[in-house]
């Protein structure tokens, strides 16, 4: 009796197996490429974008961020894949977006430049500073592509941003202890008072020339869940490697990277 309890397990175990294996088919069958001729197919995105554009790591000048609000970007493109195995394959496309954020952080000497009645002055600043950051462009990835599973696939890769147009704009004033001063030129040269309302500064126009990068380049990661046969759930993170200010502009003595994130839903043909 023990043996055959033994043989009926083992035909019990063999034909999960064997339903599994038959299930796992089904889903590759199912959710794998659109078109079995090419293994190929198109992805048509579009999705949610939140993120900004910052120092990494932030310095010490920062001493506190107390607002941060993406600006409601939004990212829409298409991509063509090719797969050469099962597993893995290569995409690339054409990403249109807009991208941005507002930001308040408290600073203490923290050279910048900004206007003040007409005059743009230079120094160390001390107090709070308003930021608004706008991107509109488009993003160029080449990835590779890894299936996990049938309806899990991974992509990364590096991508190439060309911008339409740029703005990073913004103000200072009193932080919560009162305290709004600028250090001209040096962290000890003349301090000079500065209330609400009567500065700015404008990146995308100092002296009339736009000292933002018109174009950018990073690593992109996607992660693709195949919700139904054709359309999936997606996020992206473009982690920015270049600088978003020109390197000879030295009102902004560290590097701003662009670090954005896009959550949507995809269509695949």
């Amino acid at each position: 009796m023990k043996s055959v309890r033994y043989i009926i397990l083992a035909a019990l175990t063999m034909l999960a197996v064997s339903m599994q294996a038959k299930d796992n088919a089904a889903n590759w069958e199912k959710y794998g490429p659109t078109s079995k001729s090419t293994n190929a197919g198109f992805i048509v995105r579009a999705g949610y974008v939140i993120g900004g554009t910052t120092p990494l790591p932030p310095p010490a000048e920062i001493r506190k961020v107390k607002e941060f609000a993406p600006k409601g970007g939004f990212n829409v493109g298409v991509d063509g894949y090719k797969m050469f195995s099962r597993r893995w394959g290569i995409a690339s496309g054409l990403h249109f977006f807009y991208q941005g954020f507002h930001t308040v952080a408290e600073v203490k000497g923290y050279y910048m430049r900004m206007e003040m009645e007409g005059d743009a002055i230079e120094g160390y600043y001390t107090g709070c500073d308003v930021t608004n950051a706008t991107f509109w462009g488009f993003t160029v990835p080449l990835v590779a592509t890894f299936a996990m599973s049938a309806r899990w696939n991974l992509s990364f890769g590096p991508y190439i941003q060309f911008y339409t147009s740029t703005g990073f704009n913004g103000e200072v004033y009193e932080n919560d202890e009162g305290v709004s001063y600028l250090r001209v030129d040096t962290p000890t040269g003349q301090k000079q008072e500065i209330g609400r309302g009567t500065n700015s500064y404008d990146f995308a126009d100092v002296d009339g020339e736009n000292k933002m990068r018109q174009w950018g380049a990073g690593l992109e990661v996607t992660f693709d869940w195949k919700a139904l046969k054709h359309m999936n759930v997606f996020g992206t993170l473009d982690w920015g490697l270049t600088n978003a200010m020109y390197p000879d502009f030295k009102a902004v003595q560290f590097p701003m990277y662009n670090l954005y994130a896009t959550i949507g839903l995809a269509y695949r043909y």
